[in-house]
Protein backbone atom coordinates (compact mmCIF):
# COMPACT_ATOMS: atom_id res chain seq x y z
CA UNK A 1 0.00 0.00 0.00
CA UNK A 2 1.36 3.41 -1.01
CA UNK A 3 2.08 6.01 1.68
CA UNK A 4 2.49 9.61 0.55
CA UNK A 5 3.89 12.31 2.83
CA UNK A 6 3.58 15.89 1.62
CA UNK A 7 5.04 18.96 3.37
CA UNK A 8 4.52 17.27 6.74
CA UNK A 9 5.09 19.49 9.74
CA UNK A 10 4.38 18.68 13.37
CA UNK A 11 4.88 20.60 16.59
CA UNK A 12 4.18 19.29 20.08
CA UNK A 13 2.08 21.40 22.50
CA UNK A 14 5.31 22.36 24.26
CA UNK A 15 6.35 24.17 21.09
CA UNK A 16 8.99 21.65 20.02
CA UNK A 17 9.04 21.50 16.22
CA UNK A 18 9.52 17.77 15.58
CA UNK A 19 8.94 17.54 11.81
CA UNK A 20 9.88 20.24 9.33
CA UNK A 21 8.37 19.96 5.89
CA UNK A 22 8.90 16.29 5.01
CA UNK A 23 7.85 15.10 1.55
CA UNK A 24 8.43 11.61 0.16
CA UNK A 25 6.55 8.50 -0.93
CA UNK A 26 6.76 4.89 0.25
CA UNK A 27 5.73 2.50 -2.49
CA UNK A 28 3.78 -0.74 -1.90
CA UNK A 29 6.02 -3.62 -0.87
CA UNK A 30 9.03 -1.50 0.05
CA UNK A 31 11.42 -2.37 2.86
CA UNK A 32 12.38 0.97 4.42
CA UNK A 33 14.74 1.61 7.33
CA UNK A 34 14.68 4.99 9.07
CA UNK A 35 17.75 5.92 11.12
CA UNK A 36 18.84 8.95 13.12
CA UNK A 37 19.79 9.99 16.63
CA UNK A 38 17.24 10.24 19.42
CA UNK A 39 15.03 13.27 18.89
CA UNK A 40 15.48 13.28 15.11
CA UNK A 41 11.73 12.83 14.56
CA UNK A 42 11.65 9.16 13.51
CA UNK A 43 8.93 7.94 15.85
CA UNK A 44 6.98 11.16 15.47
CA UNK A 45 6.99 10.57 11.72
CA UNK A 46 5.71 6.99 11.74
CA UNK A 47 3.02 7.79 14.31
CA UNK A 48 1.46 9.89 11.56
CA UNK A 49 1.03 6.76 9.43
CA UNK A 50 -1.52 5.19 11.77
CA UNK A 51 -3.09 8.40 13.05
CA UNK A 52 -1.58 8.43 16.54
CA UNK A 53 -0.45 11.94 15.61
CA UNK A 54 -2.10 14.37 13.20
CA UNK A 55 -0.14 16.87 11.08
CA UNK A 56 0.23 20.46 12.19
CA UNK A 57 0.62 21.25 8.49
CA UNK A 58 0.74 19.10 5.37
CA UNK A 59 -0.79 15.67 5.02
CA UNK A 60 -0.23 11.91 4.93
CA UNK A 61 -2.09 9.53 2.65
CA UNK A 62 -2.22 5.80 3.39
CA UNK A 63 -3.58 4.39 0.19
CA UNK A 64 -6.43 6.77 -0.58
CA UNK A 65 -7.06 7.66 3.06
CA UNK A 66 -6.05 11.04 4.42
CA UNK A 67 -4.96 10.28 7.98
CA UNK A 68 -6.47 13.55 9.18
CA UNK A 69 -9.91 12.20 8.31
CA UNK A 70 -9.71 8.74 9.91
CA UNK A 71 -9.45 7.42 13.45
CA UNK A 72 -6.60 5.34 14.82
CA UNK A 73 -8.98 2.37 14.99
CA UNK A 74 -9.80 2.74 11.30
CA UNK A 75 -6.17 3.18 10.24
CA UNK A 76 -5.24 0.09 12.26
CA UNK A 77 -6.70 -1.99 9.43
CA UNK A 78 -3.97 -0.65 7.13
CA UNK A 79 -0.97 0.09 9.35
CA UNK A 80 0.28 -2.16 12.14
CA UNK A 81 2.71 -0.69 14.65
CA UNK A 82 4.97 -2.77 16.93
CA UNK A 83 6.15 -0.59 19.81
CA UNK A 84 9.76 -0.54 20.95
CA UNK A 85 8.70 -1.68 24.42
CA UNK A 86 6.42 -4.73 24.12
CA UNK A 87 5.08 -4.19 27.63
CA UNK A 88 3.22 -1.14 26.31
CA UNK A 89 0.91 -3.34 24.22
CA UNK A 90 0.55 -6.69 26.02
CA UNK A 91 -2.33 -7.32 28.41
CA UNK A 92 -3.95 -10.74 27.75
CA UNK A 93 -3.54 -13.82 29.92
CA UNK A 94 -2.11 -16.09 27.24
CA UNK A 95 0.02 -15.58 24.17
CA UNK A 96 -2.73 -16.99 21.95
CA UNK A 97 -5.34 -14.64 23.38
CA UNK A 98 -2.99 -11.70 22.95
CA UNK A 99 -2.30 -12.49 19.31
CA UNK A 100 -6.02 -12.88 18.61
CA UNK A 101 -7.00 -9.45 19.96
CA UNK A 102 -6.08 -7.45 16.85
CA UNK A 103 -7.80 -9.53 14.17
CA UNK A 104 -10.89 -9.84 16.38
CA UNK A 105 -11.05 -6.06 16.82
CA UNK A 106 -10.86 -5.68 13.06
CA UNK A 107 -14.02 -7.78 12.76
CA UNK A 108 -12.55 -10.75 10.92
CA UNK A 109 -14.53 -13.99 10.81
CA UNK A 110 -13.59 -16.53 13.48
CA UNK A 111 -12.12 -18.93 10.92
CA UNK A 112 -9.86 -16.21 9.55
CA UNK A 113 -8.83 -15.12 13.05
CA UNK A 114 -7.77 -18.67 13.88
CA UNK A 115 -5.77 -19.00 10.67
CA UNK A 116 -4.04 -15.63 11.14
CA UNK A 117 -3.17 -16.41 14.76
CA UNK A 118 -1.74 -19.80 13.79
CA UNK A 119 0.37 -18.25 11.02
CA UNK A 120 1.64 -15.44 13.29
CA UNK A 121 2.58 -17.87 16.07
CA UNK A 122 4.43 -20.07 13.59
CA UNK A 123 6.33 -17.18 12.02
CA UNK A 124 7.45 -15.87 15.42
CA UNK A 125 8.32 -19.36 16.81
CA UNK A 126 5.69 -19.07 19.56
CA UNK A 127 3.58 -22.17 18.89
CA UNK A 128 4.86 -23.97 21.99
CA UNK A 129 4.18 -20.89 24.17
CA UNK A 130 0.63 -20.26 22.99
CA UNK A 131 -0.92 -21.01 26.42
CA UNK A 132 1.79 -19.15 28.38
CA UNK A 133 1.16 -15.81 30.05
CA UNK A 134 3.23 -13.26 28.07
CA UNK A 135 4.67 -11.88 31.31
CA UNK A 136 6.07 -15.29 32.19
CA UNK A 137 8.29 -14.99 29.10
CA UNK A 138 11.64 -13.23 28.83
CA UNK A 139 11.75 -9.72 27.33
CA UNK A 140 13.11 -11.25 24.11
CA UNK A 141 10.08 -13.49 23.73
CA UNK A 142 7.64 -10.78 24.82
CA UNK A 143 8.98 -8.85 21.84
CA UNK A 144 8.01 -11.83 19.67
CA UNK A 145 4.51 -11.81 21.17
CA UNK A 146 4.13 -8.10 20.38
CA UNK A 147 5.23 -8.75 16.80
CA UNK A 148 2.87 -11.71 16.44
CA UNK A 149 -0.06 -9.64 17.73
CA UNK A 150 0.47 -7.10 14.93
CA UNK A 151 1.35 -9.63 12.23
CA UNK A 152 -1.95 -11.43 12.92
CA UNK A 153 -3.86 -8.27 11.95
CA UNK A 154 -2.72 -8.85 8.35
CA UNK A 155 -2.22 -5.16 7.61
CA UNK A 156 -0.58 -4.18 4.30
CA UNK A 157 1.91 -1.95 6.18
CA UNK A 158 3.85 -3.02 9.30
CA UNK A 159 6.12 -0.75 11.35
CA UNK A 160 8.76 -2.10 13.74
CA UNK A 161 10.09 0.47 16.23
CA UNK A 162 13.67 -0.49 17.27
CA UNK A 163 12.99 -4.24 16.89
CA UNK A 164 16.54 -5.41 17.69
CA UNK A 165 17.13 -3.39 20.86
CA UNK A 166 18.19 -5.72 23.67
CA UNK A 167 18.07 -8.80 21.44
CA UNK A 168 20.79 -11.43 21.13
CA UNK A 169 22.18 -12.67 17.80
CA UNK A 170 19.65 -15.49 17.45
CA UNK A 171 16.75 -13.14 18.11
CA UNK A 172 18.05 -10.57 15.62
CA UNK A 173 18.30 -13.31 12.99
CA UNK A 174 14.74 -14.40 13.82
CA UNK A 175 13.46 -10.83 13.45
CA UNK A 176 15.28 -10.50 10.14
CA UNK A 177 13.58 -13.68 8.93
CA UNK A 178 10.20 -12.22 9.93
CA UNK A 179 10.89 -9.03 7.97
CA UNK A 180 11.86 -11.00 4.87
CA UNK A 181 8.85 -13.31 5.02
CA UNK A 182 6.42 -10.42 5.46
CA UNK A 183 7.94 -8.62 2.52
CA UNK A 184 7.69 -11.74 0.34
CA UNK A 185 4.00 -11.73 1.21
CA UNK A 186 3.80 -8.30 -0.42
CA UNK A 187 3.66 -6.20 2.73
CA UNK A 188 5.38 -2.86 3.17
CA UNK A 189 7.79 -3.17 6.10
CA UNK A 190 9.19 -0.08 7.83
CA UNK A 191 11.62 -0.04 10.71
CA UNK A 192 13.02 2.63 12.98
CA UNK A 193 16.44 1.45 14.08
CA UNK A 194 19.89 2.36 15.33
CA UNK A 195 21.13 -1.04 14.15
CA UNK A 196 22.62 -0.19 10.76
CA UNK A 197 23.88 -3.75 10.23
CA UNK A 198 20.34 -5.09 10.65
CA UNK A 199 19.03 -2.39 8.32
CA UNK A 200 21.63 -3.16 5.66
CA UNK A 201 20.96 -6.90 5.83
CA UNK A 202 17.17 -6.76 5.52
CA UNK A 203 16.05 -3.42 4.05
CA UNK A 204 16.36 -1.93 0.58
CA UNK A 205 15.88 1.79 1.21
CA UNK A 206 17.45 4.05 3.81
CA UNK A 207 16.19 7.34 5.18
CA UNK A 208 18.40 9.23 7.64
CA UNK A 209 16.76 11.95 9.71
CA UNK A 210 18.13 14.82 11.74
CA UNK A 211 16.38 17.71 13.51
CA UNK A 212 13.03 16.81 11.98
CA UNK A 213 14.29 16.73 8.40
CA UNK A 214 15.24 14.05 5.89
CA UNK A 215 19.01 14.27 5.41
CA UNK A 216 19.35 11.21 3.19
CA UNK A 217 16.90 9.12 1.15
CA UNK A 218 18.49 6.50 -1.08
CA UNK A 219 18.80 2.81 -1.91
CA UNK A 220 20.45 0.99 0.98
CA UNK A 221 23.79 0.28 -0.74
CA UNK A 222 24.22 3.91 -1.72
CA UNK A 223 23.05 5.20 1.64
CA UNK A 224 25.42 3.21 3.84
CA UNK A 225 28.36 4.67 1.91
CA UNK A 226 27.42 8.25 2.90
CA UNK A 227 29.65 8.43 5.96
CA UNK A 228 29.47 12.20 6.48
CA UNK A 229 25.68 12.32 6.36
CA UNK A 230 25.32 9.27 8.59
CA UNK A 231 27.84 10.75 11.03
CA UNK A 232 25.57 13.77 11.39
CA UNK A 233 22.89 11.37 12.66
CA UNK A 234 25.36 9.56 14.99
CA UNK A 235 25.17 6.42 12.85
CA UNK A 236 28.20 4.69 11.34
CA UNK A 237 28.10 2.50 8.21
CA UNK A 238 28.39 -1.25 8.89
CA UNK A 239 31.95 -2.26 9.83
CA UNK A 240 32.34 -4.44 6.74
CA UNK A 241 31.24 -1.51 4.56
CA UNK A 242 33.79 0.80 6.16
CA UNK A 243 36.54 -1.80 5.71
CA UNK A 244 35.70 -2.16 2.03
CA UNK A 245 35.82 1.60 1.53
CA UNK A 246 39.13 1.88 3.38
CA UNK A 247 40.59 -0.82 1.14
CA UNK A 248 39.34 0.97 -1.95
CA UNK A 249 37.08 -1.82 -3.18
CA UNK A 250 35.37 -0.86 -6.44
CA UNK A 251 31.84 -1.41 -5.06
CA UNK A 252 30.03 -0.88 -1.79
CA UNK A 253 29.58 -4.06 0.23
CA UNK A 254 27.15 -4.64 3.07
CA UNK A 255 27.99 -8.16 4.26
CA UNK A 256 30.93 -10.53 4.61
CA UNK A 257 30.13 -12.63 1.54
CA UNK A 258 29.89 -9.57 -0.71
CA UNK A 259 33.17 -8.31 0.74
CA UNK A 260 34.98 -11.59 0.06
CA UNK A 261 33.57 -11.91 -3.45
CA UNK A 262 34.53 -8.34 -4.35
CA UNK A 263 37.97 -8.62 -2.74
CA UNK A 264 38.77 -11.85 -4.59
CA UNK A 265 37.59 -10.36 -7.87
CA UNK A 266 39.74 -7.29 -7.29
CA UNK A 267 42.83 -9.44 -6.64
CA UNK A 268 42.23 -11.53 -9.77
CA UNK A 269 41.90 -8.40 -11.91
CA UNK A 270 44.84 -6.60 -10.33
CA UNK A 271 47.20 -9.19 -8.78
CA UNK A 272 49.80 -7.95 -6.30
CA UNK A 273 53.30 -7.39 -7.67
CA UNK A 274 55.81 -10.25 -7.59
CA UNK A 275 58.17 -9.43 -4.74
CA UNK A 276 60.54 -12.36 -5.36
Amino acid sequence: MRIEIQNLEFSYPSGVEALRGLSFTIMPGEKLAIVGQNGAGKTTLVKHFNGLLKPTNGWVLVGDWDTREHTVAKLASRVGYVYQNPDEQLFSRTVEQEVAVGPKNLGYAQERVQALVADALSLTHLVDQRQTNPYDLSPTWRKMVAMASIIAMDTPVIIFDEPTTGQDANSVARIGEIVDVLNRQGKTVITITHDIDFAADHFERLIAMGQGKVLLDSPMLEGIAQEKILAATYVDPPQITRLGMRLGLPKIVKDTQAFLDTYRRTLSEDPPPNRA
